[in-house]
Parts: C-alpha cells; sequence; structure tokens
C-alpha cells in the first residue's frame, strides 16, 4: 500500500535519489548573490534537474507559478542580526506547509551549543506532526556550538546524524567528512536516509564534484547543496553536472566534461 509520505517522497526524489537545493538564506543572511530572484533561482533549479528546493513560507506564497519539482518548507529561522543566529527557532508548521502545497518539510538544529535543547525539542515535535500528515522530514544536523571542537570528526559527524535519525527524521542532511570511509560509518551508523550539505561556496567545480561522488560511494542518496549552485556563474549547468553523478553514476571526470560543455 501506498501511503501520503510516500507520495510526497516520491516528489521531491527521483529514483530514491536527491538532488535538492537549499534557498533559505534569504531570511538568516538576506538576498545574497544569487538568491535576489526567486523566481529566477528556482527556474534555474527546475532547468538543473533539480529534484526539490527548501524555502519558506512566504517564498511559496509569491512564487508566480507551481514550480516543476519538489517544494520543502523550512520551518527553522535564525537571522546574520540576532544575538544568536546559531539558535533556530520553530517558524512554521506542517499544516501550514500541506495548506501551501508543500511535499516536505525541513528542521535546523545545531547541536553542541547552549540552544541544543530546544532545537531537540522542536525536532521531536515536527516529526510527530509529521507522522500524522504523512509529511516527509528532512533533519537538517549540524555539529555547531562551543562544545564542538572539531565540526569535522567523524565520531562527531556520525552522532549528529544519528540524532536526526533518532528523533524522527526521514531524511538527515549533515556535514561530509572529507573522506569515503569515515563517511561511510556515517551513513551505516544512521537508520534514515543521509544527504550531505555544501558548505562555504568552493573554490573549484571539482572540489564540488569530488564531495558528491565520495558521498554517494559512501551510501548516501544525493546532496543539498546551495551556494555551490545558485551562486555557480552557470547554476543550471552546475547542477548537471551533480546530477549525472548522483543519478547515473557518472565519474567526476564525466560531469566536468558537461560542465564543459554548457
Amino acid at each position: 500500500m501506498v501511503w501520503g509520505k510516500d507520495v510526497r517522497l516520491a516528489r521531491i526524489t527521483s529514483g530514491g535519489k536527491m538532488v535538492c537545493v537549499p534557498m533559505d538564506h534569504g531570511l538568516s543572511s538576506g538576498p545574497i548573490k544569487g538568491l535576489e530572484d526567486m523566481e529566477l533561482a528556482v527556474k534555474r533549479v527546475e532547468e538543473g534537474g533539480g529534484t526539490a528546493v527548501v524555502v519558506h513560507k512566504g517564498i511559496i506564497k509569491q512564487l508566480e507559478k507551481p514550480p516543476k519539482l519538489g517544494l520543502i518548507m523550512h520551518l527553522s529561522g535564525s537571522t546574520s542580526l540576532g544575538s544568536i543566529p546559531d539558535w533556530k527557532v520553530r517558524v512554521g508548521s506542517v499544516e501550514e506547509a500541506l495548506f501551501l502545497g508543500a511535499d516536505g518539510v525541513s528542521v535546523h538544529v545545531n547541536i553542541g551549543g547552549d540552544c541544543e535543547a530546544e532545537m531537540l525539542s522542536k525536532l521531536g515535535n515536527v516529526a510527530d506532526e509529521c507522522d500524522q500528515w504523512g509529511m516527509p522530514l528532512l533533519a537538517m544536523m549540524y555539529p555547531r556550538g562551543k562544545n564542538i571542537k572539531d565540526p569535522d570528526d567523524p565520531q562527531v559527524v556520525a552522532q549528529v546524524t544519528r540524532i536526526g535519525a533518532e528523533l524522527g527524521a526521514d531524511i538527515v542532511k549533515t556535514t561530509y567528512t572529507g573522506d569515503l570511509d569515515s563517511f561511510k560509518q556515517v551513513v551505516k551508523s544512521c537508520p534514515a536516509k543521509v544527504v550531505i550539505a555544501g558548505g562555504p561556496k568552493a573554490e573549484t567545480d571539482r572540489d564540488v564534484l569530488e564531495m558528491v561522488a565520495g558521498a554517494m560511494e559512501a551510501g548516501a542518496i544525493g546532496v543539498t547543496f546551495g551556494r555551490n549552485v545558485f551562486q555557480h556563474s552557470n547554476p543550471a549547468a552546475m547542477l548537471r553536472a551533480i546530477s549525472v553523478i548522483i543519478r547515473e553514476k557518472a565519474s567526476v571526470e564525466l560531469a566536468l566534461g558537461e560542465l564543459e560543455l554548457a
């Protein structure tokens, strides 16, 4: 039997793989490069073959037409102007996301700081609501706080990733540990599906694509890349290069070739 959550998961993925572009940065950082025109930004993700975007509710309301990809409504927020930017508070509901036509919701949790407990409570509550409504949940789990000595420590990343699964996420977004073997252990120890974050804008396209290839070989189902896509000189082409690795298991060299042809 197919349930509502299965239907919605199929809308934000393709063949079980995710090529997602988070574009919720306007709340935290303002209209940064690549996100000045959200209509255009979403269109570029469509052109590049992305499976989904992550946006806040106000952006969904302002879109001129329904996008031809999955919509994930972000339920977390804070701003760079606030006193505790890493404290992500709840700014929306699952029911509201359904009303707006979203196919999934996402929650951001920073582990290791003073506000961790409140964010964990929020994640658990949202997970319960998602189960009630048949809504997929993407948990963005980051090792980020005063108690985190090394955010790239594989053991830390594995624990942070596992927390997302323990509290009910269907898909957990986390940082890539930097090497295949250690990230294999992260994926293996997480009961939920795993996707990787892109992090800051990378220096080269090869750096981005090698990260994608490593994560996929380790068992991830895809990526959620923001700046490395929407701040690229050709976002649609970069997304196609990423997609060919994720969906077709292409090599980095082949993906770079696709990018150079754009």
